[in-house]
């Protein structure tokens, strides 16, 4: 059994001018152990699909007309809002694009880390090193020591006096980092990470990159990293998705797509990559926009 296993997903979103049909008959697989890039352009519906696997995508204005996503071989789409919290953050987690808009200005990163500890204390308290007869007072104290680890274990120096400090106080590499550790604090199964290093400088983002694979290495997870960089999903990724306008127009291992692309579009990506031979001018770009969705 597979423990990602999206089939056929078709979703409409609702606006004023009327309902939208966005993806249109997603399929994808992953297993243990695999990390899979999703690439595309932006308006493709990449961040819609890692989004509706947590369920996250409200409805309205989101309906999903079709298909079904399969978690460890229960359909996340038929489960109810109780069972889908009990899912995020303890077996699903998801390290979202951008660290500023999505860590709370008003309140210290461990104070967060915390809340998210203990949610996923709360469905499985072997996490926190605890039985489901601990008091709460052992939770918290359980849940802040964890999140002190946590940070340690993704690379923020002093964690347990920076635990105390406020978003704005980090830089953003290390608000990314903290974004990581919140991620992964409920030890998922399955780690989303939507465009993780956007906006880190060259060597933040191979720190980042590195902390994804040794996770996946030492807890054999799955992970679905959506990204416009087909370098970073070279260097990370066995397997790769192209995404285009709502589907995925090829998918396979990182290797077979990459140097032996099948679809055209595929191959306009590639060719739209500089390399050091790159002469000024010379830069090739994807002929267009992106076309509007069917309404």
């Amino acid at each position: 059994m597979a423990l990602l296993e999206i089939t056929n997903l078709n979703l409409a979103m609702s606006s004023y001018e009327g309902e939208t049909h966005i993806l249109k008959g997603i399929d994808l697989k992953i297993e243990r152990g695999e990390i899979w890039g999703m690439v595309g352009e932006t308006g493709s519906g990449k961040s819609l699909t890692g989004l509706s696997i947590s369920r996250l995508i409200g409805s309205p204005p989101g309906r999903y007309l079709d298909g079904s996503i399969l978690f460890e071989g229960r359909d996340v789409l038929k489960a109810s809002d109780k069972e889908m919290r009990k899912l995020r953050g303890r077996h699903i987690g998801m390290i979202f694009q951008d660290p500023t808009t999505n860590l709370n200005p008003v309140f210290r990163i461990g104070t967060q880390l915390v809340d998210v500890a203990l949610h996923a204390g709360s469905t499985d308290p072997s996490i926190l090193g605890l039985t489901a007869s601990a008091s709460r007072g052992q939770r918290k104290k359980a849940a802040r020591a964890l999140s002190i680890e946590m940070l340690d274990k993704v690379g923020i120096p002093n964690a347990a006096e920076r635990i105390d400090d406020y978003p704005h106080q980090f830089s953003g590499g290390m608000r990314q980092r903290v974004l990581i550790a919140m991620a992964m604090i409920g030890k998922p199964d399955l780690l989303i990470a939507d465009e993780p290093t956007t906006a880190l400088d060259v060597s933040v983002q191979e720190q980042i990159l590195r902390l994804i694979h040794d996770l996946v290495e030492e807890r054999n997870i799955g992970v679905l990293l959506i990204t416009h960089n087909l370098g970073v999903v070279a260097q990370i990724c066995s397997h790769v998705a192209v995404m285009y306008r709502g589907r995925i127009l090829e998918a396979g291992p990182v290797g077979d797509v990459l140097k032996r692309p099948a679809h055209a579009y595929t191959q306009a990506l590639l060719d739209s990559i500089p390399t050091v031979h790159t002469k000024r001018g010379e830069l090739r770009g994807v002929s267009g926009v992106m076309p509007e969705f069917d309404l």
